[in-house]
């Protein structure tokens, strides 16, 4: 094996390395915002007899725990034990879909020491944003007249009703579960432990990003951008199947969405390549939910996981026409940000802090 074979051998294994501490990385922040908040989370979701309430509710919740999936299981568990009305819990679900978008948007930060990196992965997080957050003021009104939303998931569940006692292998549970029992039991005796949790959590999701960019960098670019180009983002319609399978194969948007951001932060791929691709990763997502509602075998249960499919369905069926938009204002936003120290400051900031500003509305 000549020196060269080997050299890129180790840099292979060394991405796959990088690459499952970083996921490890991001299952970790979940895993530690649901130590002291998912409790917290399912009390406040039970507090949702405004639909406007329960619509920032979702997007607080799922900003806590990072998995709009499990936000939706938790409202299909509420559901289907009569703690929340079928009507009360659709704009959960769809906040929920604003709220799962935070660790991209994280991720995009570790190009942060290069402007240009930053500027397209800071856009390739964001236009995920912008897409929920577009559906959310179109169909969220709507949805209070006309109930659309609600009627379709309940023809859907209709069609399914024989279903249930479902289960789904997790491939990726499968693989990081040994590490994450590991950790927790390491950091579990420890004063504040969820709090040092969510530290290291973030140490190793961007120290392995790190690695990763810095050996994709060393290795053949223009082959891997082939690839990306002619395989996995060759058209809209084999990005958006990719998103799909990618986010039912981990379950979980937020995963799918923030492994891609390293390769539009390398120029791999744009933003305009990616945005089909999150689409499909918000219908990848949905999968969890309704399966654990089929398994529940609980009608309005159902009803409620097929609203969050119907819901983004019908996003994708008015913006991907429309995608021009959110495409615009995710480009507009990153050069914004990527102007100046300053700006980048008070654009994060600002765009974390919306995430959280609607607990002072549900309280006061």
């Amino acid at each position: 094996m000549s020196s060269e074979l080997r050299e890129k051998l180790l840099k292979i294994i060394v991405v796959l390395i990088s690459t499952y501490l970083f996921l490890l990385g991001i299952k970790l922040l979940g895993h530690s915002f649901k130590l002291f908040g998912e409790g917290f989370a399912e009390a406040m979701l039970q507090m949702t007899s405004n639909p406007l309430a329960g619509l920032l509710m979702g997007i607080v919740a799922t900003s806590l725990i990072q998995s709009s999936s499990t936000t939706t299981s938790i409202v299909v568990g509420l559901v289907a034990g009569d703690a929340l009305t079928l009507p009360n819990a659709i704009p959960i679900v769809m906040g929920a879909n604003i709220g799962t978008t935070i660790t991209n948007t994280l991720v995009s930060l570790g190009h942060i020491a290069n402007k240009v990196e930053f500027k397209r992965a800071f856009s390739a997080s964001v236009v995920h944003d912008f897409f929920n957050i577009c559906a959310v003021l179109l169909f969220f009104p709507l949805e209070m007249k006309f109930h659309f939303i609600q009627k379709s998931a309940v023809i859907l569940q209709e069609g399914f009703s024989v279903a249930g006692g479902m289960t789904f292998f997790n491939p990726l549970k499968f693989v990081l579960n040994p590490a994450i029992q590991f950790i927790d039991r390491l950091f579990e005796n420890l004063p504040y432990a969820s709090i040092l949790l969510m530290i290291f959590s973030f140490i190793l999701m961007f120290g392995a990003l790190s690695y990763i960019i810095k050996t994709m960098r060393s290795l053949v670019l223009n082959k891997l951008e082939i690839i990306i180009n002619s395989y996995l983002f060759k058209n809209d319609i084999s990005g958006f199947v990719f998103g799909i399978l990618m986010t039912i194969f981990v379950q979980s948007s937020s995963v799918t969405t923030s492994i891609i951001i390293p390769l539009a932060g390398a120029g791999f791929v744009t933003v305009r390549q990616i945005f089909p691709y999150t689409l499909g990763a918000n219908i990848g997502t949905t999968v969890t939910a309704i399966l654990a509602a089929l398994a529940t075998q609980n009608v309005v249960a159902v009803t409620v996981a097929f609203s969050h499919l119907i819901f983004n369905i019908f996003g994708i069926v008015v913006f991907y026409p429309l995608r021009a938009l959110p495409i615009f204002l995710s480009i507009f936003i990153a050069e914004k940000a990527s102007a100046s120290t300053r700006s980048l400051l008070v654009i994060v900031v600002v765009y974390i802090l919306l995430h959280f500003i609607p607990i002072a509305f549900l309280f006061f």
